[in-house]
């Protein structure tokens, strides 16, 4: 019985979960938090999945051709922001004068650092899961 309410419990939560983790990814440069908290966050979800569903249907949700990608576009992503300011005669990862910041406050008012937490929170949730992934397959 405890298994069952414990799978519902975590089957329930897990989307908030993943929410609340790309909500801090994406308001990173506005608010406490940031894209490696955020890409924690993701990551742990999928784990909490893992260890309670089992580690077998948890790569079924994140298979390792999944989070090998998702690793290589996290780093080509936060590169490509830094080749902006290059492409403007700018320093590698310029933000002010690269792009436009914005209004003080809203979402769009980080210039490019939005735009590098996508990349460093992707990167963050996709090395946590993979790091989980291979010291359960030590373990067993």
């Amino acid at each position: 019985m405890k298994d069952f309410v414990l799978r519902r419990v975590v089957a329930l939560l897990l989307p908030f979960i993943q929410m609340f983790g790309i909500y801090v990814i994406m308001h990173g440069h506005t608010s406490p938090g940031g894209a490696f908290a955020g890409g924690m966050v993701v990551g742990l979800g999928v784990i909490g999945f893992s260890t309670v569903f089992g580690i077998e249907q948890g790569k079924t949700k994140m298979p390792e051709h999944v989070t090998t990608i998702t690793e290589s576009y996290g780093t080509l992503w936060y590169i490509l922001m830094g080749l902006v300011g290059i492409f403007k005669g700018l320093p590698f990862l310029a933000n002010k004068l690269a792009v436009d910041v914005g209004v003080p406050g809203e979402l769009t008012s980080g210039g490019l650092i939005g735009l590098i937490g996508v990349g460093v929170g992707i990167r963050v949730a996709s090395t946590m899961v993979t790091l989980f992934f291979t010291m359960m397959e030590e373990e067993a």
